[in-house]
Order: structure tokens, then C-alpha cells, then sequence
């Protein structure tokens, strides 16, 4: 075999893949400038340089191979994401929703071509075709989105599941519509062998597989942990798929095992640059299916299969849902989102077109109207979820007027929450997660008052099984909020939702009490300017507390002194996120002309006495009998600005200088005309604050109304 290639040689692939990716790539870009994603970019790729195109990419079966890699990787990362644990709480919606949606929409589409004179045959197989949704672009847009763990994004995994379960039974079902045999038996046979093999999978492999992860881990080579992962995702694939269970079912199930590895991070890590890139490639290569010419000569036909198709899939999908009890708008939102027709038809047209089958029966015309309109869906796909998002939005804010109002008719608003008790300065706790139980753990120690609303039905039993107070309501909703009293709150905490529920939680709260203290817990560093920005006062980031917790103990080690770790801790945090992070003021959130560098940083040529921005600021107790409760509140500071943070925006002077010992803050001291100081405390209730000026070495607790 020769490896190296003679000089000025160039391999038969070459031409074609690097059209492909620099193809992709420009008119993707194209697209985005647009306003349009990546996916929509692609699909247009495909389209135009495709074998119906311009014919730069002719090797559909180099690209096909591609784009299978691309699917199997895409269903594996989103395998590890996900869980058993999770997967175990939507069953009902796999098997019971999902049935419903496949079953009905394969059926009404039989009814109404055969209501056209359609061989029942053939209009079988078109419901088979018609009732699969694209997996690959619909997981992909809720993944870009942040949207998997909300209503509609669990509906409509839970339901692309059972499809991809529901493709073995259509792939065996294909011999017997066209005549060519496959008995009962056989049929069954089949059907209980892949469910054996999954068994097995999800079985065996779930006591292997961690064990496993942890060995290979431990040698350090990243060549070869990237090497073990990629080999459990196709050698598991592999192996279902002997059992006649499509190759991305197994690749899911294979990311499902790898998510029980405390080495699941780390695995997807490794995997999602190789994901992005064949994703893309499976894109393009659905792309150059469409023949622009027969579109533009069949226009009404596929418009008016186009139409079909909708109508169908909206209305199955959403009768579905409703049958499971979701709300109206998220019904209405997972039908637009789950409109098109999925890749899997693709194969299984292929594999009836070579049994003799077609869609609708119409032979050529019918797979190239097949394959026009299920292109067409696929581009048209992100523009639905945007409607959807948008009609689940006006459909639940009409049902909450409607119940607000029905409330305020009906004198039952001091009624709703009289089973929950009236607290004041207390903890709401929105959701029940690993890190609110930690947090509910502490403040009850504490004897904190504290209240939990979460959606969870587990998380909402366990909590009330150990006697805590709970209410079962969804945190982004104003009523549920002010049912736990959030007009009489202190705090708010969201530690264990995605960002983007999280962001909502902490708008519609701040509307409410622009006096709260909002703290939300996110996994990213990326996460904290976007949240900050949604009235939250502290944005708490794993990854970067693991980072300030890994110097400060290296420094430690070294034997610095405290303020020189809290004087790098606070450099850090301004460098890693200069304009919003850590707001402890919404007053001063709503404001932000100039940024927290921007204050220290400027020119201090006009002040009188500027702050120095890097010393750092340490309470030292003058009267040890004097000290309150609340100097454990307090830390080393460095200060937040060269003089008083509001002043310095508005253009305004001051008199003296006092420092928050919480958070840094530095405001105007009570004898200078805004105090802002004083209004700091009020609205945030940091009690302590310390002398700025000069020759004065004194603190004072606004609460307790003492000098330390």
C-alpha cells in the first residue's frame, strides 16, 4: 500500500472534500451575516454545490458516509448530556406520547391519501416517511438554544426517540407492503432481538463502562481517552445495529453510558470538535439532494405537499402532547418544532424505493417530491421553532391574564397560598436540585427562613417527605413568585437551572422587589455577563470558583498573606469579566454608562484624594466589646472605584468615601448629598462599611448602629 503520495499528486477525495468544507463554510457564514444559523447555511451549501447544483461535489456516496459519522456523533454527545437518570422520568413521553404522535400521524396521512385513490400500500409507507422528524437538526437547535431541559425540549426528545425506536419496525414492515414477504414471525423475532440487545447495553455496559472510563483516565494520554471514547460510540453502535437498530439509536444509548462516568465532561470535550465538523457534512449532504430544477418545474406539487406535511405533523404532534396533559403552548410549540420530515425517511424511501415502493405512489416524481419538500422543511425548521417559541409566549401570557383575571372575579387571591405560611426576610430556593438540597441543608441548620418552588414532582415529595416548605409552581411566573411571598423576601436563589431559565427567574423577581438580592449558580464563566444583565446581584460560576480555589491554595502553600490571595481573587474576577459581574446594585445595574474597569481605571486627575483600586481593605476591630454579629459578613476588600462608583457616573462630587466590607463597594458617606453609602445598605443590607479617607481607621455597622 502506498502512503505517501507522489510529489504533485493529489487524491481522487481531495477536490471534492475540501470543496465541501470551504463551500460550507463561506456560505454558512453568508447565512449568519443574514441572521440565519448555521444549519440553514449548510443545507444552502449542499444545495448549490450538490450534483443538481454546481456540480463540484459529484461523490454522493464519500459525502453520505461523512454525513453518517455526522449523526452518530451528533446523537452520542447528546447521549452524554443527557442520562438514564433523565431518561427514566420522560418514559411516558418516549412510549405513550411518542406512540400516539407515530401512530397518528402515519394514520391520517394513510386516510387522506387514500382518500385520493392511493394504494394502501403506498400511503402506508408515506406515513411512515411523513411521521419521522429530523433529530439531528431539531436536538441540535435546542442544544444551541439552551433549550433542552424546558417543556417543549423534552417533549420533543421524548418523542424523537420513539421514532428512532419506530424506524426497526417500518425497515421490517417495507417487504411486506411491497409484497416481497417477511412473515409475522420474523417481524417479531427481529423486534424482540434489538430489544434484547438494548437490555444488554443499557444493562452490562452501565456497570463496565465507568470503571472503564476511570482506567483509561488515569494514564493521562489524552490521544488515548479521546481514542477509548470514539471507540465506545461506533463499537456500540455497531453492535445494536446488528440487531437492527439504526446506528444513531446506539450511538444515543452509547453517549447514555458514558454520562454515568464522573469522566462524561471530560468526553465531550474530547468528541464535540469532531461532532461539529461531520454534523456539518450530514447538512450539506441533505442539501445536495434537492434538485432545484424539479422544484421550480413542480412548484405547486411540492408547495402543496409542504402543506400536507404541516398540517399533519402540527396537529398529531400537538394531540399527542395534550393527551399527556401539557399546556396548550407547549403543544403548540413542539408541533412546529417537530414539522419536517427527519433524515431517517431519507433511508427508509431508499430502502422502499428498492423494494418498489414510492411516496404517495407516484414513482420518480413521488421520491423528488419527497425529497424537495423535506428540504424545503428542514431550511423552513429554525423559522418555525422562532414562531412556536413566540405562540407558546403570547398563548401563555393570554392564559395567565385570563387567570388573573378570573382570580381577581372570583376573591380567591388571599386563598391560593393559605396553606403556605407568611414569612419575611426569608430564602426562596427556586427549583430542588443537588445544590439547592445542599443550600436548604445550611439554611435550615441556621434557622433561616426559606421556602422551595420547583416544577420537580420528585424534587417537591423528597423536600416535603423531610417536612420543608414547599410550593409546586414554575419560578418564571409571577404568581408563583408572589405565592412564596417575594415582595417580603431577601433572597433569591436559583443554583441549579439552565441559564437561560435562570435569567427569566431573576427578570420577572426583580420586576417584583427591585430590593432583592438575586444569586444564581451556573456551570460557566461564559454564563455570568448574560445573567448579571437580568437583574442578578451575584453570578456564581463553577469553573471560575474552581479557578480562584485552585490559586488561592497554591498561594497559600507559598505562605501569602490574605490580603495578597483577596487582592489577585478580585484582580481575577475583573479581568475574567470587567462589565457586570459580581452587581451588587440593581439601582447601579440600570445605570451602567461606564463599566466597573472604567471606574477604576479612569483618569483621576480631577478627584480630591482618589481611591487606591489596589489596596486592599481589611476590618480591624478598635472595640473588640463593640463588635456585632455581622462582622462574619465581611472580608478583605479591594475597592470597586477611584472614588464613589454612582457619583462618578452621574458626574456628581462628594464629601467622604466609605467602602462595603462585603463587596468592595465604595459610596458617598451620609454628609454628602446622594449618601450613597447609605443607599448601598438599604438596598442591598451589606451592614458594614469602612472609611475611605484618610487617617481614619474605623468601620460601621448600619444595623446595629455601632462603630468597630
Amino acid at each position: 500500500m502506498h502512503i505517501f503520495f507522489a510529489a504533485g499528486a493529489i487524491p481522487a477525495f481531495m477536490t471534492e472534500v475540501v470543496t465541501l468544507l470551504v463551500a460550507g463554510a463561506v456560505i454558512a457564514y453568508i447565512c449568519y451575516r443574514f441572521g440565519l444559523v448555521p444549519i440553514v447555511g449548510f443545507l444552502v451549501a449542499g444545495v448549490i454545490i450538490g450534483p443538481n447544483g454546481l456540480r463540484l461535489v459529484r461523490d454522493q456516496a464519500l459525502v453520505d458516509a461523512a454525513a453518517e459519522v455526522g449523526v452518530i456523533l451528533l446523537l452520542y454527545t447528546i447521549g452524554i448530556e443527557f442520562s438514564l437518570e433523565k431518561l427514566a422520568r420522560i418514559k411516558r413521553l418516549i412510549f405513550v406520547g411518542g406512540g400516539l404522535q407515530v401512530g397518528l400521524a402515519t394514520a391520517l396521512t394513510l386516510a387522506t391519501l387514500a382518500a385520493f385513490g392511493v394504494r394502501w400500500q403506498a400511503a402506508l409507507f408515506t406515513g411512515f416517511l411523513v411521521a419521522l422528524s429530523s433529530t439531528a437538526i431539531v436536538l441540535k437547535l435546542l442544544a444551541d438554544k439552551g433549550e433542552t431541559n424546558t417543556a417543549h425540549g423534552q417533549v420533543g426528545l421524548g418523542l424523537l426517540i420513539f421514532q428512532d425506536l419506530a424506524i426497526i419496525v417500518m425497515v421490517l414492515l417495507i417487504p411486506v407492503l411491497s409484497g416481497a414477504g417477511g412473515s409475522g414471525y420474523e417481524i417479531f423475532f427481529a423486534l424482540t432481538k434489538a430489544g434484547v440487545i438494548i437490555a444488554i447495553v443499557l444493562l452490562f455496559a452501565r456497570r463496565l463502562m465507568p470503571p472503564m472510563l476511570e482506567m483509561v483516565a488515569r494514564t493521562c494520554s489524552p490521544e488515548l481517552f479521546l481514542l477509548t471514547v470514539i471507540a465506545i460510540c461506533f463499537g456500540t453502535a455497531y453492535l445494536t445495529s446488528l440487531a437492527g437498530v439504526s446506528l444513531s439509536l446506539g450511538a444515543f444509548l452509547a453517549g447514555l453510558l458514558v454520562s454515568e462516568s464522573r469522566f462524561s465532561e471530560h468526553a465531550l470535550s474530547e468528541i464535540l470538535p469532531l461532532q461539529i465538523l461531520f454534523s456539518a457534512t450530514f447538512f450539506v449532504s441533505v442539501g445536495m439532494l434537492l434538485d432545484v430544477g424539479f422544484l421550480i418545474n413542480n412548484l405547486p406539487l411540492v408547495v402543496g405537499s409542504i402543506g400536507l406535511v404541516l398540517v399533519i405533523k402540527i396537529v398529531t404532534t400537538g394531540i399527542a402532547v395534550r393527551v399527556l396533559n401539557y399546556k396548550t403552548q407547549v403543544a403548540a410549540a413542539s408541533g412546529l418544532m417537530l414539522a419536517q420530515i427527519g433524515e431517517f425517511s431519507f433511508v427508509l424511501e431508499r430502502a422502499g424505493r428498492e423494494a418498489g415502493l414510492s411516496p404517495a405512489g407516484l414513482g420518480a416524481a413521488g421520491s423528488q417530491t419527497f425529497i424537495a419538500s423535506s428540504v424545503v422543511l428542514m431550511v423552513l425548521t429554525p423559522l418555525l421553532m422562532r414562531f412556536g417559541s413566540q405562540l407558546a409566549g403570547k398563548l401563555e401570557a393570554n392564559q395567565t391574564a385570563r387567570s388573573v383575571a378570573d382570580i381577581e372575579a372570583n376573591g380567591e387571591s388571599e386563598t391560593m397560598g393559605k396553606d403556605l405560611p407568611s414569612l419575611e426576610n426569608h430564602v426562596i430556593v427556586a427549583g430542588y436540585g443537588r445544590a439547592a438540597r445542599a443550600l436548604v441543608r445550611v439554611l435550615g441548620e441556621s434557622r433561616v427562613p426559606f421556602i422551595i418552588t420547583t416544577l420537580s414532582p420528585e424534587g417537591a415529595n423528597e423536600a416535603e417527605s423531610e417536612g420543608l416548605i414547599v410550593l409546586r409552581g414554575d419560578s418564571t411566573k409571577q404568581r408563583t413568585l408572589e405565592l412564596v411571598g417575594i415582595a417580603r423576601a431577601r433572597v433569591l436563589v436559583v443554583a441549579d437551572d439552565e441559564p437561560i431559565i435562570a435569567g427569566r427567574i431573576a427578570s420577572v423577581a426583580r420586576t417584583l422587589n427591585s430590593n432583592l438580592r438575586v444569586i444564581i449558580r451556573t456551570r460557566y464563566a461564559a454564563d455570568i455577563n448574560s445573567l448579571a444583565v437580568t437583574g442578578a446581584n451575584h453570578v456564581i460560576s463553577e469553573e471560575q470558583e474552581s479557578i480562584i480555589k485552585l490559586f488561592s491554595e497554591v498561594l497559600s502553600d507559598y505562605d501569602f498573606t490574605i490580603q495578597e490571595i483577596a487582592r489577585h481573587e478580585t484582580s481575577f474576577r475583573r479581568d475574567a469579566h470587567p462589565p457586570t459581574t459580581n452587581i451588587e446594585s440593581h439601582q447601579a445595574q440600570s445605570n451602567l454608562s461606564m463599566n466597573h474597569d472604567t471606574l477604576s481605571n479612569s483618569d483621576d486627575s480631577h478627584l480630591k484624594n482618589p481611591v487606591d483600586t489596589e489596596r486592599v481593605i481589611e476590618l480591624r476591630l478598635t472595640n473588640d466589646t463593640a463588635a456585632c454579629s455581622h462582622v462574619a459578613q465581611t472580608r478583605p476588600v479591594v475597592p470597586g472605584a477611584k472614588g464613589c462608583e454612582e457619583c462618578l457616573r452621574i458626574g456628581d462630587t462628594w464629601v467622604h468615601l466609605r467602602v462595603c466590607m462585603t463587596c468592595g463597594h465604595v459610596g458617598c458617606c451620609e454628609s454628602s448629598k446622594n449618601k450613597h453609602a447609605l443607599q448601598h445598605y438599604t438596598s442591598i443590607n451589606h451592614p458594614i462599611v469602612a472609611s475611605l479617607e484618610a487617617n481614619e481607621d474605623w468601620a460601621w455597622c448600619y444595623t446595629d448602629k455601632t462603630y468597630l
